[in-house]
């Protein structure tokens, strides 16, 4: 499958290369230049207007910009294809739409409505961009979740016919509008709810237009089918519905399942030389990013949302199963040490922490904050040994799964670099950046991204080998990466000597369906 996109104008051949022009606009002179498919060399990289026009040793025209990047690295423009950064792309405020803790690392392009939350009306989600100029290119996800809560609601129960009628037909729709697939996060109440029958009749209309489908998928640890069987499902549903199948943020959560990276990889493996199109993406750290309430709360205890929870907090009939649910999942997680809040009145401090305060055992102390609120928690529950042989298989690119209060919203990219590159030697510097870059591109038909070559688009990163790093930690969530000198998006440079020029050049990347089902 080849997913295009309406780029809004010609796109130029990246067939042959044409004689260079002799006046360019901007010209990135003497970096070691990673194309994204090329052993590296130092060489130029030519631009004019929005496109790259020249790729070479050394670029014959006048330039009425130049960067010198000698000692830098010059790769294609980073492409994260797992965030939650949607509402910071549709801001009214300008300064986060800029997404700076994106630039600064130098990821160009990002995907959005990850996990099931994308929004049905994909239209006014990328037709935002024109209205509210955004620093970076993004394309969207219409999310299962999202459309199962507007049709079914937040019940625990299988939608009659006439409903996932209705379901089909919001994710035709928003494939029409240029959704890139089918997101679910079946992990999380209410999409936990449905069966893989429902999941299929919906990846199936996605599929039937080109799209891919993008999973959460619905246990990465013990909690209720297991790791392997959730491994399973989502291939399954990918083979059912006709369409690509991406497991998102792949890994191995919680002790009853640390060590089962290579039985895992060898079941996506199975099925892509079976001939399935199957990836993953992957984020650079050993903890994972969720909310009190996922983690520990018993998914029966979900059914109906939050007013439905909170009164079963108060029922003495369910004390004793909603304890043993809570204990059980607290033990997955590694116990309550492990977890640690990252919102609200409780912020920074792990629930051991919070249930010495409280005078209470860590169950109790849990319930008492989910009646506040359900913040955010960041949970330490990954082996590096899982970690690190995840990230060396060829079809796991890196991502993000940006969200507040961990520390992978402001340094993924750079921490990979830092640490599974430079320092630990897990994978190489060409591999890291054709994984953040090029693989992502081709597998989700982003033309013209994801590479440096004549004719693509001009998104470009400049980085320090000596200085790339993230400076996030877990205590800091939220210190800008440092290292990137240079970042240009769409022709034009977006972080100029390590600091933001507020320009704001990226686009809306809609996906155009394969087939004529859309008029």
């Amino acid at each position: 499958m080849k997913v295009a996109l309406l780029l809004g104008i010609a796109t130029l051949s990246l067939g042959a290369a044409s004689p260079a022009p002799r006046k360019v606009d901007l010209l990135i002179r003497g970096g070691t230049i990673y194309t994204g498919t090329a052993e590296p060399f130092v060489g130029d990289v030519a631009i004019r207007g929005d496109r790259i026009v020249s790729v070479s040793r050394h670029a014959d025209v006048t330039a009425t910009r130049v960067i010198d990047a000698k000692g830098m690295i010059v790769a294609p423009g980073f492409i994260d294809p797992h965030t939650h950064v949607g509402d910071d792309l549709t801001s009214d405020d300008a300064a986060k739409r800029l997404v700076p803790a994106f630039l600064m690392q130098g990821v160009t392009t990002a995907f959005i409505g990850n996990d099931g939350g994308g929004s049905p009306d994909v239209a006014k989600v990328l037709g935002s961009a024109a209205a509210k100029p955004v620093g970076i290119n993004y394309a969207a996800y219409v999310g299962f979740g999202a459309v199962r809560e507007k049709v079914v609601g937040e019940a625990d129960r299988v939608p009659t016919d006439a409903e996932l009628g209705r379901m089909k037909a919001l994710v035709g729709q928003a494939m029409c509008e240029g959704a890139l697939g089918l997101s679910t996060g079946l992990f999380y109440a209410p999409q936990s709810f449905a069966r893989t029958d429902e999941v299929v009749a919906l990846a199936r209309e996605a599929g039937r237009r080109g799209g891919v489908y993008d999973s959460h998928i619905r246990d990465e640890s013990s909690y209720t089918v297991g790791l392997a069987a959730a491994i399973d499902e989502a291939i399954a549903i990918g083979r059912e519905g006709g369409l690509p199948a991406h497991i998102s943020h792949i890994k191995a959560l919680g002790v009853d399942v640390q060590g089962q990276a290579p039985a895992i990889i060898a079941k996506v493996e199975a099925a892509r030389r079976a001939g399935q199109r199957v990836t993953a993406d992957q984020y650079p750290w050993s903890a994972s990013g969720t909310s009190l309430v996922a983690s520990l709360m018993p998914l029966w205890a979900q059914d109906g949302g939050r007013p439905a929870l909170l009164k079963r907090f108060d029922d003495p009939a369910l004390a004793d199963k909603l304890r043993a649910g809570t204990t059980e999942n607290l033990r997955k997680r590694g116990g309550a040490d492990k977890l640690l809040i990252v919102e609200g009145k409780y912020a920074n401090r792990t629930l051991a922490d919070v249930a010495k305060e409280l005078g209470q055992d860590p169950v109790a102390a849990a319930i008492t904050v989910i009646r506040i609120a359900d913040p955010g928690v960041v949970s330490f529950n990954q082996s590096e040994a899982d970690i690190a042989k995840f990230m060396q298989q060829p079809w796991v690119m890196t991502s993000s799964d940006a969200s507040g209060g961990h520390p992978r919203v402001y340094g993924s990219f750079a921490r990979k670099y830092d640490k599974y590159v430079k320092a630990d030697h897990v994978i190489t510097l060409r591999q890291f950046i054709e994984r953040s870059s090029a693989l992502t591109a081709d597998t989700f038909g982003l033309a013209g991204r994801g590479h440096l070559r004549a004719g693509a688009f001009a998104d470009v990163v400049v980085f320090d080998p000596k200085t790339y790093a993230a400076r996030a930690t877990y205590e800091a969530p939220t210190l800008l990466a440092q290292g990137v000198r240079s970042v240009v998006v769409n022709g034009v440079v977006a972080l100029d000597k390590g600091a933001l020029t507020g320009k704001a050049a990226g686009r809306a990347l809609a996906h155009r369906p394969t087939t004529g089902m859309c008029r």
